[in-house]
């Protein structure tokens, strides 16, 4: 049988298709593009906002028009959370939470010997805690391997659903990142970039002493690796002690997306974050301080439940003041089941618009400022992924700039000495020296 995966959402999302795609084909089915025909559709879905919930209903109809009779499977956090409502959706036929999702082969042969729709979902996901015991060895035409190391959340911000759609924090044991790694460095892989829901939590449930700054400086004795990379960090993590060690360990890449959302304490209040602007500022200090060249990248929400102008203008100063590399700004979504959907005084959307382009217009300033001066210079750059024009790839340097090379695919997956020419709004333009 042929099975066609869309992924929605985050990076740990896309591991996880990974290891559905390695268990479906060890136990014989094929598997397809999602704009191909199947006879299975999977949707391994997303649900931070309404707006994913939505996405994940649209692919069901997108799907049904390639093969009509397709069997259609949601799996992932939205029937986490929502089980009920998608038990109701129109032609879904296989629901899992997060914790089955990778045993998706065996409900699909259970569905074709009942024909009764199959629902499994951890109702107790919060206190059923644990990680489940698969890896990858290979990854689909990708040349940076994106590895899982952490789940879930204990955190509880007011704006977010997710700990309720992946459960509390759970982590995969050291050794077997370690040996998932240096099994990934062996099929060819130069960087591994270590992803979770909370990666600054990793360690917490287990019973050895070990936390996400241990673990990378065990994996920086792997021969053959040359990059690790991190996602999302939290800034109450970062100590001084921890970015002097972190400043030591060779193979690890001086970017940090150091997560902020507001730069304005009393919004920061509102939702539950665990650190001030002042901490923040800190830890940027000690980062561009002990790092060489370092890169610092963040995620800002604009129109939080109750946010004035002022405390908007506070958030606008703090990061024309600070001047970070680059930021995603995100208007907020309103997603129910969270507490800040239930605040008063939700902001108008015409507002949040006129206060999200101020963001974008500060940021490109600021990134511009940054990348200027890498003009002239030449950069390591692992190139990792082809223009769709087939006019040339792109990669990344050390910092996490993106470069845009005129090359062909034979150079994907190398690292590249590269003379950098000229800049545009977001990337350098490379010139390969011969």
């Amino acid at each position: 049988m042929k099975v066609a995966i869309s992924t929605l959402g985050c990076r740990v999302n896309i591991y996880d298709t990974e290891i559905m795609i390695s268990a479906l084909k060890e136990d014989n089915f094929e598997v397809v593009s999602y704009d191909e025909f199947a006879d299975v559709y999977c949707i391994n879905t997303c649900t931070v906002t309404n707006t994913s919930d939505k996405k994940s209903r649209q692919f069901i109809a997108k799907c049904k028009k390639i093969n009509p009779n397709a069997i259609i499977a949601m799996v992932g956090c939205y029937p986490q959370v929502s089980k009920d409502e998608v038990s109701n959706i129109k032609d879904v036929n296989i629901i899992l939470g997060n914790r089955f999702k990778s045993q998706l082969a065996y409900y699909i042969r259970l569905f074709l010997e009942t024909r009764n729709q199959v629902i499994k979902v951890d109702d107790n996901i919060l206190r059923n805690i644990t990680f489940e015991d698969r890896s990858i060895k290979t990854l689909k035409d990708k040349h940076r391997a994106f590895i899982k190391i952490q789940d879930g959340c204990n955190k509880f911000c007011t704006y977010c659903i997710i700990p309720f759609a992946r459960g509390g924090v759970c982590s995969k044991e050291p050794r077997k990142v370690f040996d998932e790694v240096k099994s990934l460095v062996s099929n060819g892989y130069k960087e591994v970039v270590l992803t979770g829901i909370n990666s600054t939590s990793y360690g917490d449930d287990l019973s050895e002493n070990i936390n996400l700054v241990s673990l990378i400086e065990l994996l920086d004795e792997i021969d053959g690796l040359e990059r690790i990379r991190v996602g999302s960090v939290d800034p109450e993590f970062f100590t001084t002690e921890i970015i002097v060690r972190i400043s030591k360990i060779k193979k690890f890449m001086p970017h940090f997306h150091l997560s902020l959302q507001s730069g304005c304490d009393s919004v920061l209040k509102r939702m539950r974050r665990k650190y001030d602007v002042a901490l923040y500022k800190r830890v940027v200090e000690d980062l561009r301080r002990e790092i060489n060249d370092v890169s610092i990248t963040t995620d800002i929400i604009v129109g939080f439940p109750a946010e004035t102008d002022s405390e908007f203008n506070e958030t606008y100063e703090f990061l024309k003041n600070i001047k970070l590399q680059d930021m995603h700004v995100f208007k907020y979504s309103k997603r129910s089941g969270t507490k800040a959907a239930e605040m008063e005084n939700q902001v108008d959307e015409r507002i949040k618009d006129e206060r999200s382009k101020k963001l974008i217009e500060l940021n490109k300033v600021n990134k511009f400022g940054f990348q200027k001066k890498y003009l002239g210079q030449t950069l390591d750059v692992l190139y990792c992924t082809s223009i769709s024009d087939g006019s040339g790839v792109y990669g990344y340097t050390k910092n996490y700039t993106k470069v845009v090379l005129n090359a062909g695919k034979e150079y994907l997956g190398e690292i590249v000495s590269t003379h950098i020419i000229d800049l545009k709004d977001d990337y350098l333009i490379g010139q390969h020296l011969k």
